[in-house]
């Protein structure tokens, strides 16, 4: 079965993506609930967030924040347990980097657990700090993506 993008737009769709970062990163991760959630996760904040639905269940999320005037910052990247190793981190990444191209931002920019450098590596992503930084009590490195521009 395929893949179904969401970019959110109402209450209920940004519950079920707030409900998969409490999943993740608050139950598995141990992340404090008062670090996950922020003022960015309501639909009037400037923040864009992304469902991933599959198999009628929703399974991953995401959001696009402005970082600068020329990037969008990745954040909040989460696939829940039962869906990992399904290609669905690179759909949601791949949906998330398509919102960034239509706000016009050249480069993404993100803040990948160590464990998940090789997984960003592989979709195009530069690691650009110099060493691993604590975020939430989990080592993390700044990687960044110049958008590939379309040519219609």
């Amino acid at each position: 079965m395929a893949a179904e993008i969401i970019n959110v737009t109402t209450e209920d769709q940004l519950k079920e993506a707030l409900n998969i970062r409490k999943e993740v990163f608050v139950e598995e991760q141990q992340v404090p609930i008062d670090l996950e959630i922020d003022d960015y996760d309501s639909l009037d904040a400037d923040a864009h967030h992304v469902l991933i639905k599959y198999d009628g269940e929703y399974a991953a999320t995401g959001r696009v924040i402005y970082y600068d005037k020329e990037s969008a910052k990745m954040q909040r990247i989460a696939v829940r347990k039962p869906y990992r190793s399904k290609g669905l981190g690179r759909v949601l990444l791949m949906a998330m980097e398509t919102q960034a191209r239509e706000l016009r931002l050249v480069y993404s920019i993100l803040d990948a657990q160590c464990q998940a450098e090789g997984f960003y590596n592989k979709l195009g992503y530069v690691t650009i700090s110099d060493e691993p930084f604590d975020d939430a009590g989990i080592p993390h490195v700044r990687m960044k993506k110049r958008a590939e521009l379309k040519i219609i």
